[in-house]
């Protein structure tokens, strides 16, 4: 028999746990591979970004069915500020998103402890970014307003892409793949907006990481490369990205949206 009932928020909750592990497993472990690698062979940024991708398409398979697969708080304050989202499950579903990645970072921090000690013995910035997002990635000089500026603009398009892609009333993508399609995004966006500040686009994603590094042994967990406190910006940045996403999709898109019965425009099959 199936179970026709909504399921209970623990069971939500679990598959936000599962769905975010399930992308910061590939995301933080191809960061871990390419930056142990000492000649380069095992990777780069665009291995990178796609890993991302597949971790965020197959995370949202994981979790989608159960808890609609936010694996974000961005995403998640997005739609409880646009799409009716209920605001008594935010914090709870941000607690799970967050202790996923923290989980996960730690099994990736294990797995590779030996190529993380051979190649930076004394845990700096530069494997850092492994679990956390820098300025710059830890290298370039990048100011922190043009990182927080960054980091609104990069959960601006991913809030304002999902919800076109989700919206039931347009032309979403079909035979299950929305998945697939969102990952894609995640790849384009780490092509295009990864040099400024690591494209974090996700408070889980850095916070968790970040913090499984610090009790893990990175002493400078909480600061950049300068010595700045930083781990406040991946998560105050996306949030704000995203709100301004999902207003973006209300005001351009969803108002425009025709009903199912409305006339098709001009050209649309």
């Amino acid at each position: 028999m199936t179970n026709s009932k909504e399921p209970s928020l623990l069971g939500q909750l679990s598959a936000e746990f599962a769905g975010t592990m399930i992308l910061i497993l590939f995301g933080v472990g191809v960061v871990a591979q390419v930056a142990t690698s000492s000649d380069g062979s095992l990777g780069d940024h665009d291995s990178i970004a796609w890993a991302w991708g597949l971790g965020v398409a197959l995370g949202v398979y994981v979790a989608g069915r159960i808890s609609g697969a936010h694996l974000n708080p961005a995403v998640t304050v997005a739609l409880a500020a646009f799409q009716g989202f209920s605001w008594r499950k935010v914090l709870p579903f941000i607690g799970a998103q967050t202790l996923g990645a923290f989980v996960a970072a730690l099994i990736v921090r294990v797995t590779y402890s030996d190529l993380i000690r051979a190649a930076d013995p004394g845990l700096t910035s530069a494997t850092q970014t492994i679990f956390a997002t820098l300025p710059g990635n830890g290298t370039a000089p990048v100011s922190i307003p043009i990182a927080f500026l960054d980091q609104i603009v990069g959960t601006a398009i991913l809030v304002f892409v999902i919800f076109a892609l989700t919206s039931a009333r347009n032309n979403g993508p079909l035979a299950n793949l929305t998945p697939i399609v969102i990952g894609l995004l995640v790849v384009g966006i780490g092509m295009a907006f990864g040099a400024n500040a690591g494209y974090a686009i996700n408070p889980a994603r850095d916070f968790g990481p970040r913090l499984a590094s610090f009790i893990t042994g990175y002493g400078t967990a909480w600061v950049d490369q300068n010595g700045t406190q930083y781990w406040w910006l991946p998560i105050v940045a996306p949030i704000l990205g995203g709100l301004l996403g999902g207003l973006m999709f209300k005001v351009l898109i969803d108002r425009y949206i025709p009903s199912e019965d409305a006339p098709q425009p001009v050209g649309r099959e």
